[in-house]
């Protein structure tokens, strides 16, 4: 028979662990799960622990700006029907205005039901949104033309235009008009104080590229190919293909500048229909080329 082990008085049944190495165990686990935490927090950032939630400082929640093209398409169209009436076709006007104007509001916006007007035209212009993003002011030019009742027709009157502040509000869904325009005054305003100084004349390239510059508008009036001729290597000006004819050049000016390009100034008379004469002025770059024979000369390279 095989041999049982015997067991002493006093002393259990079974085998014990050390205590001792089952500690030295549980430290050494411990010391592992703090390395990994550190290393996650090194490749996450502790502040991302901290406050998973919060938004980051560079991301706006929402719309960041107010949708200035759109207020402006919309404040365009609703100008327009706001200065247009027709006693003989009243429903028209609250129609055309509905279609701008939000829900709820007096379509009528104003207008006692008389006389006849009409706007065509409208120039969108400064967006200025309140400091919540939600409305808006749109200044908005309109050409009206009016219209005098003789008897049962109407005769055309004086054709004006007219400047409108009009009020969007943006909307979950879209923009819209939040009531009715203002008049707004449209006054002639003086040039800056800190407008550009034009640089000093060149009299002696003036003298030399006259003749040059009355070529060049000449050629401007009546064709592409003809401009493409006398304007300089790799510049692309499209004529006014015989909308007018050259006149006479009346001025020319060339400033000083670099050895390669100058700017200039040209007072130019283009012959119209008849008697009809029409004076503008322009500002052109001007670039030196050189010929292969060694010859140089200056042309144009871009009309403003």
């Amino acid at each position: 028979m095989p041999a049982r082990d015997v067991v002493e008085p006093g002393q259990a049944p079974w085998s014990t662990e050390s205590e001792s190495s089952f500690s030295t165990w549980a430290r050494r686990f411990f010391r592992g799960l703090v390395v990994v935490v550190l290393l996650l927090a090194a490749i996450s950032g502790v502040r991302s622990w901290i406050s998973p939630n919060r938004t980051p400082e560079t991301v706006v929640s929402g719309q960041s700006s107010f949708p200035s093209d759109e207020a402006r398409a919309v404040a365009t169209r609703y100008a327009v029907s706001y200065l247009t009436w027709d006693e003989d076709n009243a429903d028209t006007r609250p129609n055309q205005i509905g279609l701008d104007l939000a829900a709820g509001l007096d379509s009528r916006a104003g207008w006692n039901g008389r006389g006849k007007q009409t706007a065509d035209i409208a120039y969108p212009g400064e967006v200025k949104p309140d400091a919540n993003g939600v409305t808006a002011a749109v200044d908005v030019r309109v050409k009206v033309h009016s219209f005098v009742k003789q008897g049962k027709n109407w005769a055309a009157g004086p054709v004006t235009w007219e400047r409108l502040s009009v009020p969007v509000a943006r909307t979950d869904s879209r923009v819209v008009a939040s009531g009715p325009p203002t008049f707004v005054p449209d006054v002639r305003a003086a040039l800056p104080d800190n407008m550009p100084e034009a640089g000093a004349p060149d009299d002696d390239l003036t003298g030399a590229t006259r003749k040059d510059a009355e070529a060049f508008f000449s050629a401007y009036a009546e064709s592409d190919n003809k401009v493409s001729a006398v304007t300089s290597p790799g510049s692309t000006i499209r004529s006014l293909n015989g909308a007018v004819k050259f006149g006479e050049l009346k001025d020319w000016q060339v400033f000083t500048g670099n050895d390669d390009e100058r700017q200039a100034t040209a007072a130019v008379t283009w012959d119209g229909a008849g008697d009809t004469t029409l004076d503008q002025t322009y500002t052109l770059t001007l670039r030196r080329t050189v010929a292969t024979d060694g010859a140089q000369r200056w042309q144009v390279a871009a009309v403003g």
